[in-house]
């Protein structure tokens, strides 16, 4: 079976056009309107779906994906309807789906049982957030992603010789921050992101894509003329909670993202 996140990728290289990624919090406000939510946002051109497994104790996001978490475990969500929100989103989607999670959820689930379950819903790719690849590297249990790919995040005060372990063993794209700290919306990304894809890509052939701190279309496209893909979150998330209640929220949620996205897929051949 050919893989979602690398035939995209390859297609987009083809076109020159940057990868729009786009995360939200699966379940959140509750699983119905998420699928809303998720569809709207393929429809309008996102090329790779991030869905956060909603945990209790979320120490890597900043406090809107926190409260996007919670609203979403308040709502009933658990890791077993995740999975049963991608097999609904299959039905009518192939968008690439990645799943940002803590070690927590799928050790709760049972790792094996995980792995077959998450192949058979659709998911292309993992982010363990909470687990340094390095030590992935010694531990069988991680060794069995077969098809899901994982996904490997750098951040912009890694030193060289780590950038070269990190990035030599990355899978479908490489997350770059493009400023430390825990995820949110609250600081522009950082000037130097130039500079931090092209040490990234002296080690890799894997597209390096950027997230943190990207809200508007101005900064979607500056991001996009240095790197492969733009990656936003919490300024997603940020319209979720701030319209949660109203009947069109996936259309209120797909017209925010829209303008980032055309800023992205705009980068000149």
């Amino acid at each position: 079976m050919s893989c979602r996140i690398d035939t995209t990728f390859q297609n987009l290289e083809q076109s020159n056009t940057p990868a729009f990624i786009a995360y939200v919090a699966a379940g959140d406000p509750t699983l119905d309107k998420c699928l809303s939510i998720i569809r709207g946002l393929s429809d309008a051109g996102a090329d790779v779906i991030e869905l956060g497994v909603p945990f209790s104790d979320p120490l890597a996001d900043g406090a809107v994906n926190q409260l996007a978490a919670d609203r979403a475990l308040k709502a009933g969500c658990t890791l077993p309807k995740v999975l049963d929100l991608v097999r609904e989103f299959r039905t009518t989607h192939q968008t690439p789906i990645v799943l940002f999670t803590y070690l927590n959820p799928i050790f709760a689930y049972g790792y094996d049982q995980f792995i077959s379950s998450a192949i058979e819903a659709g998911v292309d790719g993992i982010l363990l957030l909470d687990l340094p690849p390095d030590e992935a590297q010694h531990s069988s249990e991680f060794s069995k992603l077969t098809s899901l790919k994982h996904i490997t995040l750098i951040a912009p005060t890694s030193p060289e010789n780590r950038i070269s372990a990190l990035a030599k063993q990355s899978e479908g794209f490489i997350y770059a921050l493009s400023r430390t700290g825990v995820t949110g919306a609250q600081a522009a990304p950082s000037d130097t992101i130039g500079q931090t894809v092209a040490a990234i890509k002296k080690h890799t052939n894997a597209p390096v894509c950027v997230g943190f701190g990207i809200n508007t279309p101005e900064q979607a496209a500056m991001v996009a003329q240095v790197s492969d893909g733009v990656i936003v979150g919490s300024a997603i998330v940020n319209q979720i909670a701030e319209n949660a209640d109203s009947p069109e929220l996936a259309e209120i949620v797909t017209a925010f993202t829209k303008p980032l996205i055309d800023a992205t897929h705009k980068r000149s051949v």
